[in-house]
């Protein structure tokens, strides 16, 4: 193994889609959501519009349910040119309602993965969207005891990940990252010389995605097809065997 597993002290977790369940519920809101327009445009405009809408809010909003909801609001009012009801209104908040109620699913391995790792690494949940949202699947999901710090940022990258790096005393040559979101867990990492393990979820929002050419350069690229395999990575279980820039399997 060509990486100097031994050097890591620090292990963070990005949250969403890679502690637990998150894109399902957006998926599922956002079908809901086209359903209620379906009266006035076709599927495809209203799935085009909503992401051109939440991408130029991001900056406004930030990322989150609660952002989510005010671009779904704002895409009922322009497609419907101001026809949108009340009622209709209504039914987008208590749609919101119901993904901010939502259960945490933990994803398979991950409370294994952590019961282990837990006491020979100091581990970190660094991940961005709305705070109070953020803290609830937290302290719902039972496994807030595992982590050292919690870090809930506004976006994450490489100007993210150095503060905190500063602020917690870390050295890159130290930390490692696993996240799902190649843009948001791995890049902005890899990018201050830190190692970042890519472990993908089945879907992926597509504001998070990221070209092939863009992953050319990066030839350090990790990725592992489940949680799992991450302690067969660190040499601390003979796990499945992992090599550099394994294909990954979703």
């Amino acid at each position: 193994m060509s990486i100097n597993n031994h050097q890591i002290q620090t292990i963070a977790f990005d949250a969403d889609d890679t502690l637990w369940r998150n894109e399902d519920i957006f998926i599922n809101a956002q079908s809901d959501f086209i359903s209620l327009l379906l009266p006035y445009h076709d599927e495809a405009y209203v799935r085009s519009h909503l992401a051109a809408v939440q991408i130029k809010n991001l900056e406004h909003f930030g990322y989150g349910i609660k952002g989510f909801t005010l671009s779904m609001i704002e895409t009922a009012i322009e497609l419907t040119e101001g026809r949108i009801t009340g009622t209709e209104i209504h039914q987008i908040i208590e749609l919101a309602k119901r993904m901010l109620a939502s259960p945490v699913e933990l994803l398979p391995g991950i409370k294994k993965v952590l019961s282990e790792l837990k006491g020979q690494f100091n581990l970190f949940v660094i991940t961005k969207g709305d705070l109070l949202d953020q803290e609830s699947k937290l302290a719902r999901s039972g496994i807030a005891d595992y982590f050292d710090a919690i870090e809930i940022v506004s976006d994450k990258n490489s100007e993210a990940y150095e503060q905190i790096l500063k602020r917690h005393q870390i050295s890159a040559d130290n930390f490692l990252m696993i996240g799902n979101s190649l843009k948001s867990d791995i890049l902005p990492v890899l990018d201050l010389g830190a190692r970042a393990i890519h472990v993908p979820y089945h879907s992926t929002w597509e504001h998070e995605e990221v070209s092939d050419e863009t992953l050319l350069q990066y030839p350090q690229l990790i990725s592992l097809t489940n949680i799992s395999q991450l302690m067969s990575w660190l040499g601390l279980k003979d796990h499945n065997s992992i090599t550099k820039n394994d294909k990954v399997v979703s």
